[in-house]
């Protein structure tokens, strides 16, 4: 089966809208994430007829990829377009109060998952001669804020991990592309704030955020350009965002 769509953390948020945008277009889906019975949820809920193949997987778990990948289906062994979507920031502490195990989930899966899951699928496509790598990193990458820290230390990787893809793909017909987005509304702010709905909510109050349809059209568009044309990178914003002034602390001593 030719032309098969990889996408990580496909349960919900962004992975969850790129699986309902690509089955529009009839592509077959590979679709792995934690929960497997909210994977079988959206592949019922996916257009008749679009071939879709759900696993679970734990991006941050050696023996869990072994294993997806060892009973994956021939059928939908030769990933064409691998979406890394699995990611995920907690906590918004200063960095001298943060939690070490919080630091320690973000980096083996926005960084250690994501490079492992991309090293399996990637000498594949080199030897067909063909593929796209879409990573999902985030505005966080280039513009760091309070309480950031690692989660934007690791997209700040994805950033130049996907960079240098590009650089060792040179001359292969295998594109690499950065998805950037800035303030989305999805359970992204849920997850970082461990469950309490009122912190969670805050981020958005007031705002009209990017959704996760908004970077599944984008991260379909992506795929569709002329294949000559590699998106390197893609910084999105909704229009209530932008930049502020840089902070200046204005109560040191002399």
């Amino acid at each position: 089966m030719s032309q098969v769509v990889f996408i990580t953390g496909a349960s919900s948020g962004f992975g969850a809208a790129c699986a309902r945008r690509f089955a529009s277009s009839g592509r077959p889906l590979l679709l792995a994430a934690r929960s497997l019975d909210k994977l079988e949820q959206l592949a019922g809920e996916l257009k008749d007829g679009c071939p879709v193949h759900v696993a679970e997987l734990d991006v941050t778990d050696q023996d869990s990829i072994e294993q997806f990948f060892a009973n994956l289906p021939q059928e939908f062994s030769q990933v064409h377009t691998l979406i890394n979507n699995a990611g995920l920031a907690l906590g918004m502490e200063p960095a001298q109060e943060a939690n070490l195990e919080d630091w320690e989930t973000m980096i083996n899966t926005n960084v250690t998952g994501l490079v492992t899951i991309t090293r399996k699928v990637l000498p594949g496509m080199v030897e067909r001669n063909s593929g796209h790598i879409i990573n999902l990193g985030s505005t966080a990458g280039n513009w760091p804020y309070p309480g950031g820290n690692v989660y934007c230390a690791t997209k700040a990787f994805v950033k130049q991990f996907s960079r240098t893809l590009r650089s060792d793909l040179l001359g292969k017909q295998i594109r690499v592309t950065n998805i950037e987005p800035g303030m989305a509304e999805t359970n992204f702010s849920l997850v970082r704030m461990k469950g309490d709905e009122d912190k969670a909510d805050e981020v958005y109050t007031g705002t009209k955020p990017l959704v996760a349809e908004d970077i599944a059209e984008i991260i379909h568009w992506v795929t569709t350009v002329p294949p000559h044309v590699n998106i390197n990178a893609m910084e999105i914003m909704p229009v209530c965002q932008g930049w502020g002034p840089l902070a200046v602390n204005r109560e040191m001593e002399a």
